[in-house]
């Protein structure tokens, strides 16, 4: 199966060539011919799966650049994933044909109300901002063709349900629904099929896209002594280009001081860092001019970054999807991944349920 015997135009099938994607998803192959045709779907797939490929391409396919409307709005739940997004759009409108925005808070609002007054086709949007633009009548979602709801569950866990509501009630009632979750709970599901007709259920199974690639260990310590086992298996590995998972912002602060007066190449990544900060660590960490990312969860939805080639879980992650999330940030692309996990005692049973979850017994590290 390729992409034209999706559906897929040359245009855009050259330029996912030159990209270096030549074969389908399996999202991507049950997604795209769906939403072609029109029809809803409620998607559960992980991230690291090729699924903002799965919606793009055919919306962009039902775009009609001659016409001025708003036909596509992308709503997500954090800005990184707006950037992202709107990133792997502009690749595929090489020839400039569709309008793009990307309202997202942080950016400022006054060079968004400049874009607006010419035609735009295609909303990427986080729902704070969107509401705003809303709220001055600068975005009219009257004729919206298809609206996409991504990471459908980190909505609702941010708290976004409201917004989400009220975002809704503007658009065209016979609007295209696409649901996209990594996690599909009940509230999820209510969000999803009460917004949708008649969707086609699609879920890929997050084995086939996490674990096959990525090697995973972990190292038993003491949270004490979790800072000394880190440095002995970041010496060790000396990886290209690194993530580093941790619980909350302030263990994030304390550990990138630490490491930064050890030596290491690093810079941190939260939501109490200023957005246009933000920008600048991730641009420099996708040039590899950073070698240790240390985050919080922030970083482990959505954020697509090329040659990630270990993950440290300095922190356990409170829930297998969390780790799935945070591991697959690794291992893309038919690349071979390495993760490696830091639990002390008190982990124990967390450990075991993520292991139950994935069936499998991750290998132990012993640290020399």
């Amino acid at each position: 199966m390729n992409f034209k015997e999706l559906g897929i135009g040359n245009d855009f099938v050259n330029e996912l060539s030159q990209m270096g994607i030549k074969t389908p998803t399996p999202i991507q192959e049950e997604a795209i011919p769906l939403i072609l045709n029109k029809k809803d779907i409620i998607a559960q797939s992980q991230t690291g799966t090729g699924k903002t490929f799965a919606f793009l391409l055919p919306m962009f396919e039902n775009i009609n650049p001659k016409d001025n409307n708003i036909q596509g709005l992308i709503i997500t739940p954090t800005r990184e994933l707006a950037i992202q997004i709107s990133e792997a759009a502009q690749k595929l409108n090489k020839a400039e044909e569709i309008n793009i925005l990307a309202a997202y808070g942080g950016k400022d609002i006054k060079s968004q109300l400049n874009k607006l007054k010419r035609s735009i086709h295609l909303v990427i949007a986080t729902p704070g901002r969107l509401l705003d633009h809303l709220d001055r009548d600068s975005i009219n979602l009257s004729k919206l063709k298809t609206l996409v709801i991504d990471e459908a569950d980190q909505m609702l866990l941010m708290g976004f349900k409201n917004e989400m509501e009220a975002i809704i009630k503007e658009t065209n009632k016979k609007r295209q629904t696409l649901c996209f979750s990594a996690t599909m709970d009940s509230d999820v599901k209510k969000l999803a099929f009460r917004h949708t007709k008649d969707p086609a259920e699609i879920t890929i199974k997050s084995k086939e896209i996490t674990l096959d690639s990525i090697r995973q260990e972990v190292v038993e310590t003491t949270d004490r002594h979790k800072k000394d086992a880190l440095c002995k298996v970041l010496n060790e590995d000396n990886p290209f280009m690194a993530i580093i998972f941790c619980r909350t912002k302030r263990r994030v602060d304390a550990l990138e001081e630490a490491l930064a007066i050890d030596g290491y190449n690093c810079e941190k990544l939260h939501s109490d860092i200023s957005q246009s900060k933000r920008e600048r660590i991730m641009k420099s960490f996708r040039k590899a001019d950073i070698q240790y990312l240390i985050a919080t969860d922030v970083a482990s939805r959505g954020l697509d970054i090329t040659g990630v080639t270990h993950i440290y879980n300095y922190d356990i992650p409170e829930a297998s999807e969390d780790y799935i999330h945070r591991i697959g940030r690794t291992g893309r692309a038919g690349e071979d991944g390495y993760t490696c996990m830091f639990v002390d005692p008190k982990n124990t049973r967390t450990l075991e349920e993520i292991e139950s979850d994935i069936k499998y017994k991750i290998p132990r590290r012993v640290l020399e």
